[in-house]
């Protein structure tokens, strides 16, 4: 697997020493060299916070906007040119935060776009806020007393609303979380990877050892096509499952469901320069 052709080569990467950012940017380089998919073919999209910072440290197309805001432009992106390859990624306050109602009504529509979520439970980028997803009881300098809010279940919310793909990984594994990742680019329809890691600047309390005590894998014997079993596994507590919890792939993507490709399978960012060729030698056959 050649990773280099991802890399933008020695250049100065803005996060801190053992942040788990560095772990989720080689596991998608790792799973986007193993589907042999090009940087010409793909298009990252973010908005603001440490994790949105991934798409510069990629040589491919991207779009940085603005904070909650990576799925409308990576929705429209896989509209207009549906043979690309669309990563929305950015952080937990930003998808499920400022982003949240894109989040919800992106599952609505299944666009066939891949959400890769780096959930560290904290703001890294504005010093360590509770963010949706921060645990209750977990202290900052603004929740001095400690978060008194339930947070912010992401599986169990796509998987209510029915998600065409939903998995979470842990960025210090690796080999597993490439794999979760693969499937979910391969998958066809909206696809949900949250993505556990720790912020080793501002969250004390989920740190690595705190992942390896409460996390552990679906077995074999979970379905994923099991709905209720998916949910019923979403809102365990005591220790959080990895891997992929629901797929729905029977579900039609926004991009079928608007009805741009039925007679003409033209990108539709193409149709308008194919109009102006046509126009162009038709002017010309008649001069």
């Amino acid at each position: 697997m050649d990773t280099h052709i991802y890399d933008m080569g020695d250049i100065d990467i803005a996060w801190c020493p053992g942040c788990g950012n560095y772990s989720i940017l080689k596991i998608v380089k790792l799973a986007l060299a193993e589907l042999d998919i090009k940087p010409h073919e793909l298009v990252l999209v973010s908005g603001i916070g440490q994790a949105a910072k991934i798409p510069h440290y990629f040589r491919t197309n991207f779009f940085n906007g603005l904070h909650g805001r990576a799925i409308p432009p990576a929705t429209a992106i896989k509209a207009v040119n549906p043979g690309l390859t669309v990563i929305a990624e950015s952080g937990d306050g930003d998808m499920y935060g400022e982003g949240g109602n894109h989040f919800i009504h992106a599952i609505r529509r299944n666009p066939d776009i891949t959400n890769i979520v780096h959930n560290n439970m904290v703001y890294g980028l504005t010093k360590g806020q509770a963010s949706p997803t921060s645990q209750l009881g977990f202290r900052t300098p603004v929740q001095v007393k400690g978060v008194f809010l339930e947070p912010l279940n992401p599986i169990a919310l796509a998987i209510a609303l029915d998600a065409s793909f939903v998995a979470r990984a842990y960025a210090g594994d690796i080999e597993q979380s490439k794999v979760i990742i693969e499937e979910a680019i391969s998958h066809k329809g909206f696809a949900l990877v949250d993505v556990f890691h720790p912020c080793v600047s501002f969250n004390k309390v989920n740190t690595h050892g705190w992942f390896k005590e409460h996390t552990y894998y679906l077995d074999d014997s979970h379905d994923p096509l099991n709905r209720l079993n998916a949910f019923q596994k979403a809102i365990e507590k005591e220790r959080l499952p990895l891997g992929i919890f629901y797929k729905n792939p029977g579900k039609p993507t926004f991009e079928e469901n608007v009805g741009l490709y039925k007679q003409d399978k033209t990108p539709l960012s193409f149709r308008e320069k194919e109009r102006g060729a046509r126009l162009v030698n038709l002017i010309r056959s008649k001069k």
